[in-house]
């Protein structure tokens, strides 16, 4: 067992009683992690339900919750509206089959015959009755939800906005292709409502936490407000696809969070980072073994659930003193080699070189080929080889 995890329940234990603790909204997701800490838990505020605004660090924000919209509600809501699924990716299949389970009249448009529509079979939607081309679905439709790929919504606009008619709802999870329109050459009518929802995580993990009771966090914007009632109505869909909670946002902060955000802590900077740590032990003597749990399985299985139940602070008290010093003491030197990178990334991701890019490598013809050469690639490495060993190691995994 390393210094980190040494000691850490006693450590956590003595400073449990010291730490300042700021009000927060306990969502299902909140409490639950609450209950299955396995440190001992801090005594929080009774949250008020439906607050529509919340001291974030100084910065009011207004946030939504689940409560505030019932089933019964969202029923009376879109009791006349039908949503048309074009795509049946990630987020496609997550959203549909969450918005299906909760009542509402949901129809899927992908391409027949192709392994979208056999997938979609396979998850109980029936050709004809609530599966159909994109064409029929996006002209029986009356809330347009592109989840296509970017790359996808790009190549089909030109075909799919004749049946974005007036009075239609255009809906989104994704801000690229309205904020990049001069490279994805999107641009909606002037008479429809254009809104977004976009869960914070995939659509397996929007499916898997709505199955669980629970429910992922989730940003809305509005591009365009026909109606008058475009956020509401934003808010509403929010909830009907598995939201927890939401936030407001705008297209163009989504996109550029969130390109942002993938390319650095999400997943491109946490694989460099990993790979970079164990290749030094590696190259030190370490053995496989030692380096990756020293590397990713002491941080996915014992520190990073601390960080989501509790926060960073929280998690250096439940480790040793010798490990909090260090920590502390190396965080600033992260952070100053670090931050010259983020910036490059961010000017990226702003200027479209982003987009561009991953643009013109989803149209290539063999994108998903590609792509698995490159992950196969990464499934290659000793330090990933190591972990499926590893991870067959775990005791719930017996």
């Amino acid at each position: 067992m390393s210094s980190l995890a040494r000691s850490g329940l006693r450590s956590a234990a003595r400073s449990a009683t010291h730490l300042r603790v700021p009000a927060r909204t306990l969502t299902v997701l909140a409490s639950r992690a609450a209950r299955v800490a396995p440190v001992p838990a801090r005594s929080v505020p009774a949250a008020v339900r439906g607050m529509k605004t919340l001291d974030f660090a100084g910065t009011p924000e207004k946030v939504y919750e689940r409560e505030d919209w019932p089933l019964e509600k969202l029923h009376d809501y879109f009791k006349n509206e039908t949503f048309a699924l074009l795509g049946y990716g990630s987020q496609g299949h997550g959203q549909g089959l969450n918005l299906r389970d909760n009542g509402m009249n949901v129809i899927v448009g992908v391409r027949k015959d192709g392994e979208s529509w056999r997938q979609a079979i396979e998850d109980g939607w029936v050709p004809g009755k609530n599966l159909f081309s994109i064409e029929e679905a996006a002209t029986k439709g009356t809330i347009l939800m592109n989840l296509l790929s970017d790359a996808a919504q790009t190549s089909t606009w030109s075909h799919l906005q004749q049946f974005v008619t007036k009075g239609k709802t255009l809906y989104f999870s994704h801000g690229f292709s309205i904020v990049y329109k001069d490279q994805t050459k999107v641009v909606p009518p002037a008479d429809v409502d254009v809104i977004l929802c976009a869960p914070k995580g995939s659509g397996r993990t929007v499916r898997t936490l709505f199955k669980e009771g629970r429910g992922i966090n989730s940003s809305v914007a509005v591009f365009q407000d026909v109606s008058g009632h475009a956020l509401e109505k934003a808010v509403a869909i929010g909830m009907a696809v598995g939201s927890g909670y939401i936030y407001e946002t705008t297209f163009e902060k989504e996109v550029y969070s969130d390109l942002y955000g993938e390319r650095g802590c999400l997943m491109g900077g946490i694989q460099g980072m990993f790979k970079a740590q164990y290749d030094v032990l590696r190259a030190n003597g370490h053995s496989p073994s030692e380096a990756f749990n020293e590397t990713c399985e002491e941080a996915l299985e014992s520190l990073y659930p601390l960080i989501a139940q509790n926060g960073m602070d929280y998690m250096y008290k439940a480790c040793s003193t010798t490990a909090r010093r260090g920590a502390l003491d190396w965080a600033p030197e992260f952070e100053a080699a670090c931050k010259p990178v983020f910036e490059r990334l961010y000017e990226s991701v702003k200027t479209g070189a982003e987009t561009r890019r991953a643009l013109e490598f989803g149209s290539r013809k063999t994108y998903r080929e590609d792509y698995d050469k490159e992950t196969d690639a990464i499934a290659d490495q000793e330090m990933w080889r190591v972990g499926h060993v590893v991870r067959g190691l775990r005791p719930n995994r017996k």
